[in-house]
Order: structure tokens, then C-alpha cells, then sequence
């Protein structure tokens, strides 16, 4: 008996990562098809880096966001540790690549409504509802949901770090915790921030002011356990001044908003990024701290490419859920989300560390990179756009 296909992809998955690559893949002219829960509230933000707005403008979603982002012009690093080894202040500027901004940051719940409302225009099928179980064979994968059951040739996962999809391909993880709790939350400041974003590298991790739209910023700011629980349980009044005292009145005067986050840090890579006719995107496949602005704009890379993979199998009239597909995507993913999860890591690992050395090391590397031009030049557009991680559509080009 024939198999007889609901669509040719399905996307598990209403995050950024899935939501983008269920649109390159629509805009392709890919069947595909959308399995997601209805979006939960998230006021967290995203960085995204010049590449991941190129990828949302191609796509048709940025006019979407536009009004609820904020660009960000400059970075300014500062030593705030009291260390007998501090790194001076560095200050990394887009216009000095010659970039209006190296990005912009966007409340979450933006984004996700900007991308939902592009996949309704594009009348994306949609089941509003979870997968409950997954199983792939020779021919393709069979999804059960709440109501029914679907035949496709190719899932992407992109459900999130306790992924059903990547329990379903067998893919084990790589997972290391780290000492640390993000607080993360947004506020109102009495001073402009000037496009800027500002991060004060503390003994225990980064305090990281993001811009947003007006006198409005994120925070990012990491801490051990005990300080990271006693500062979530103060109240409004109280956390405000605690964090106006922490970003040393730079912004003067804050009141931070409803909706604060807490969670441990830890860093986590799938074994395999795809297998068995299951593609992981974002957090299915790698779990990165929220330091440098990395994991989503990874996910958003993840999703671009898997697209692209898919969509040129297609039109090569070639199975799009082939070991070979599946491969190549492996391949181009592993370089990037390796390299950028390392980076992470030293920077947390050498802001915790005591051993004078390593400070030395990370002082001097911030001295050479605010003195060398074409040194930070370099790093800033590595930072911005991978050179051998960019997508078409992080190169403004349709899949």
C-alpha cells in the first residue's frame, strides 16, 4: 500500500526557530505543515543580530516589528568585578563596520505575533494542539496529536530542550550546568539610553542592559542561586533600586516591569542535530546561556538552513528526509552552534574563574581588541554575521 502524506514537512513547534522555518519553507512552495500550541505569554526579548533582521525582512515579517524594536548602535562592555586583574572598558560601535546597528531587540511576544501573522497570510496549515507521540520509519514519520494523526516525510523539531522529537530520532545530549541563575525581566529608566547596550561583567556573570523602544531596557543579569532567589522575591520597589544600584545609576532612576524570569544556566548540544527523518532547530538542538546574544539568533540560523536544505532537495526532485539531506544539515550546523557555544562558555567560565592568569588573559584580550582596529573590526562582523554560517536568507535571499 502507497503512504498517503498529509504534507511534505511538518514543523513541531510555535517558537522563533520553528515559526521561521515553517515560513521559508511555505514562501518555497514546500507543503508544510504547523504543529503548535497556542503561543504562552513571554515578556523576555531577543538580540537579534543584523543577519536574523535581514533573514525577518526577506521573509516579510519585519514591517510586523519594527514599531516594537529598538536598535542597538553600540555595546559597551565594562569590568565591574573588583579583582586585583581588570579589563578596561571597551566600546564596540556598528557604524564602525559600516552597520546602522548590529541589530535590534524585540519583546518576544512581538516577534512571535509578527511571525504568526505572516504564517496566517500565507495561510500556513495549522493544528493548534501538542504532539503526543512520533515515529519515523524507511518512508516517513507518522505524528499523533490530540485529535488525529499526520504522514510526512520530514519533521523539524523545533519543541523546545525537552524536545519529543528528539527523544522520537533517539538523540542523546551533551549537558554541563553551570553555578549560575539568570534574572531576567524588563524596566522603565529616567535616562535614554542611547542605543546602547551596556554589560557589566560582575564575579558572577554578566548584568546586561538591552535597549527597547523609549526609555525602556531588558535585563539579563546572572548571579549564584541564593542572590539570584533574593532578588526575585523582592518587591517591585525594592528590585528597582537594587538593579539601579548594580547598573551604578547609569540610566538613573528605574521601575522594572510585571513578568520576571528565573532560571538555572546551563549549556546543553544534541549528539546529533538530525536523524531518522527528525531535524532539530533551536533548543531542540543546543541550549546556550543568554550571554553574547546567541541562542536565539542560532535557532533563527538552524531554521534558515534546514529550510534551504529542504527546498533545494525539492526542487532536485530528491527524498527531502534522506540520510544525505539530513547529513549535510548536521554538518552546517555543528561548526557554528560548536563555535559559538565554546565562546560562551570561556567568556562565563573566565568571569567566574579566580585564578589570576586566566584574568590576566581575559584583561589583556580586551585591551588588545579595544586597541587593535582591525582586530575588533574583525570580531564585530564575526559577532554579527558568521562568515561560514550565513544562510540565503540571512543574506537577504529566499530559500
Amino acid at each position: 500500500m502507497n503512504d498517503i502524506f498529509t504534507a511534505e514537512v511538518a514543523v513541531i513547534g510555535g517558537g522563533p526557530a520553528g515559526l521561521v522555518a515553517a515560513i521559508a519553507l511555505a514562501t518555497a512552495g514546500v507543503d508544510t505543515l504547523l504543529i503548535a500550541p497556542p503561543a504562552e505569554p513571554d515578556h523576555r526579548t531577543t538580540a537579534l543580530l543584523a543577519g536574523s533582521v535581514t533573514a525577518l525582512e526577506t521573509l516579510g515579517v519585519w514591517p510586523a516589528c519594527v514599531p516594537h524594536a529598538a536598535p542597538l548602535r553600540k555595546i559597551r562592555l565594562i569590568d565591574a568585578t573588583r579583582r586585583l586583574i581588570r579589563a578596561p572598558e571597551v566600546l564596540f560601535a556598528a557604524v564602525e563596520i559600516g552597520l546602522d546597528a548590529f541589530g535590534h531587540n524585540i519583546e518576544n511576544r512581538h516577534l512571535i505575533a509578527a511571525l504568526e501573522a505572516r504564517a496566517g497570510a500565507l495561510k500556513l496549515p495549522r493544528i493548534v494542539g501538542t504532539a503526543l507521540s512520533i515515529a519515523s520509519d524507511t518512508t516517513g514519520v507518522t505524528i499523533k496529536y490530540t485529535d488525529g494523526e499526520a504522514r510526512v516525510r520530514l519533521i523539524i523539531g523545533a519543541d523546545g530542550r525537552r524536545s519529543l522529537c528528539r527523544a522520537a530520532a533517539g538523540i542523546g545530549t551533551n549537558r554541563r550546568s553551570y553555578p549560575q541563575t539568570a534574572l531576567t525581566l524588563n524596566l522603565a529608566h529616567a535616562r535614554p539610553h542611547d542605543d546602547t547596550s551596556t554589560e557589566f561583567h560582575t564575579e558572577s556573570g554578566p548584568f546586561t542592559l538591552v535597549p527597547l523602544p523609549g526609555r525602556r531596557s531588558s535585563l539579563v543579569c546572572v548571579l549564584d542561586p541564593a542572590h539570584a532567589a533574593g532578588l526575585a522575591a523582592m518587591n517591585d520597589a525594592e528590585l528597582s533600586r537594587e538593579i539601579e544600584r548594580r547598573a551604578h545609576s547609569l540610566l538613573g532612576a528605574m521601575n522594572v516591569e510585571p513578568g520576571r524570569g528565573i532560571f538555572p544556566l546551563a549549556i546543553e548540544t544534541a549528539d546529533s542535530f538530525a536523524c531518522g527523518r527528525i531535524a532539530l532547530v533551536g533548543e531542540a538542538a543546543h541550549v546556550v546561556p543568554p550571554i553574547g546574544a546567541q541562542g536565539l539568533n542560532l535557532g533563527l540560523r538552524d531554521g534558515a538552513a534546514v529550510a534551504e536544505l529542504v527546498a533545494d532537495a525539492q526542487r532536485q526532485n530528491l527524498d527531502i528526509g534522506a540520510p544525505e539531506v539530513l547529513a549535510r544539515y548536521d554538518t552546517q550546523r555543528r561548526a557554528d552552534v560548536m563555535s559559538r557555544s565554546i565562546a560562551v562558555d570561556l567568556l562565563n567560565r573566565s568571569l567566574l574563574t579566580d585564578f589570576l592568569p586566566a584574568q590576566g588573559a581575559r584583561g589583556l584580550s580586551l585591551y588588545l581588541v579595544d586597541r587593535i582596529g582591525p582586530l575588533r573590526r574583525a570580531l564585530m562582523r564575526e559577532g554579527v554575521a558568521p562568515a561560514a554560517s550565513q544562510p540565503r536568507l540571512m543574506r537577504g535571499e529566499i530559500v
